[in-house]
């Protein structure tokens, strides 16, 4: 699993720095969460191809969280993309975006497929073999979801050794990858788990932007690998995230402690501050495993 962040700081762009987008490459998907505004250009400085993403995420509709994506869709179509894309956000997105198409006279050659989000509690919102997708509903000044990624378990792995030792014709093998247990031909069955290793564990993703402090997140977020929560201000000026509808590094810690996640990736910075670090020296008074989203970094997990 990989995270590569094209841009994590609040309100607007500036020279050297972009609102929020991230890539979330997670068992073979390519997603797109969130387009702020400078988006397709950091998806090239990435070398990450238009191509590959299908599934785009937006939290709500303030611009800088999805300004992005009117440009990167116009540039799929001048890339002559043919394969559908699906964007999933707020009811209101497939207004916003065919009204700026329409005007423009520039509808898309391709399938462009809206998925209107509306509902205040979790929802499954995408499924295939690979991963599930559930909003994680959260409060802000309009609404808003964060998305949680969550990979399905894969197929468990043949012990070759284990087969062989107990005279099992290679006819059965794939049956035995499919989960069957096998019955010798002496009447003995021996269970799958004997012929087999473990796969390895499914691993999950939250993004939580933005959002007030609220406890109640721990428990859609418990026990997942890596948490993203936005983290605007330092405790400082806690007053003002309360009245803006954002949180805090040290929120922000508190939450992923209460969820027992593994790791917790910060971002959404006001630029008020000097310097990012502050937000990872006041979290970690509360959480110890604290990683710093910006610009151009990637995490792999």
């Amino acid at each position: 699993m990989r995270l590569t962040i094209l841009g994590c700081y609040a309100a607007t762009p500036r020279t050297l720095t972009n609102p929020t987008a991230q890539v979330l490459e997670i068992n073979g998907h390519i997603i797109l969460i969130d387009c702020g505004e400078g988006t397709q250009v950091e998806l090239r400085r990435r070398k990450i191809k238009f191509s590959r993403i299908n599934h785009i995420f937006i939290s709500h509709l303030h611009g800088d969280h999805f300004f992005g994506l009117p440009g990167l869709i116009s540039t799929m179509r001048l890339l002559g993309r043919e394969k559908e894309l699906h964007v999933y956000g707020p009811k209101g997105i497939k207004e916003a975006i065919t009204l700026l198409l329409k005007l423009g006279d520039s509808w898309t050659n391709y399938p462009l497929l809206f998925h209107e989000l509306a509902s205040k509690e979790p929802e499954l919102v995408f499924e295939d073999k690979k991963i599930s997708v559930t909003t994680i509903p959260l409060d802000h000044r309009i609404y808003t979801n964060g998305f949680l990624f969550k990979e399905k378990e894969g197929k468990r792995k043949l012990n070759i050794d284990a087969a062989q030792n107990y005279g099992i014709d290679k006819a059965y093998y794939q049956n035995i990858k499919n989960g069957k247990d096998i019955t010798l031909d002496n009447g003995e069955t021996i269970l799958n788990k004997e012929l087999t290793f473990d796969p390895p564990k499914p691993k999950s993703y939250a993004f939580c932007s933005d959002t007030v402090y609220d406890t109640n997140l721990s428990e859609q977020l418990k026990g997942v690998d890596v948490l993203y929560h936005e983290s605007t201000f330092l405790e400082s000026e806690a007053e003002l995230a309360t009245k803006t509808k954002h949180s805090t590094a040290l929120q922000a810690a508190k939450i992923a402690k209460a969820a027992n996640v593994k790791t917790l990736v910060l971002g959404h910075y006001s630029t008020r501050y000097k310097s990012i670090e502050l937000f990872k020296e006041e979290a970690t008074t509360i959480f110890s495993n604290v990683l710093l989203a910006d610009d151009g970094r990637a995490f792999d997990f």
